[in-house]
């Protein structure tokens, strides 16, 4: 898992088109909820090293995240073939972070 939010996101088009597990998660290094999301995160994620974990900083205006519809961060999108099956916003249990991760981890 990177710790890192990548400044520059993804076209829409690249997302829809990537091939099995994915988890998209938007949010910002300085965001309270988003730091204290992470030790959640990585406990989910550490059980599914299939997945590819993409964070973005996301802002206002910022298209990637207003095409998934993320209004608060973190927000987490799952993807199965670019498709989504599933999205939390902040999450506070890492169980239901693990559970979504078993739709997408199959």
């Amino acid at each position: 898992m990177s710790g890192d939010y990548a400044a520059v996101e993804p076209k829409r088009t690249e997302v829809d088109a990537l091939e099995g597990p994915t988890l998209l998660e938007f949010g910002s290094p300085w965001c309270g909820w988003c730091r204290r999301a992470q030790p959640l995160i990585a406990e989910a994620i550490a059980q599914h090293p299939r997945v590819r974990h993409i964070k973005i900083a996301d802002a206002s205006g910022k298209r990637l995240g207003r095409s998934f519809g993320v209004k608060l961060w973190p927000t987490l999108v799952f993807l199965r073939d670019g498709k989504e099956t599933a999205k939390l916003v902040r999450p506070d249990d890492s169980d239901e972070i693990k559970e979504a991760l078993a739709r997408i981890d199959i």
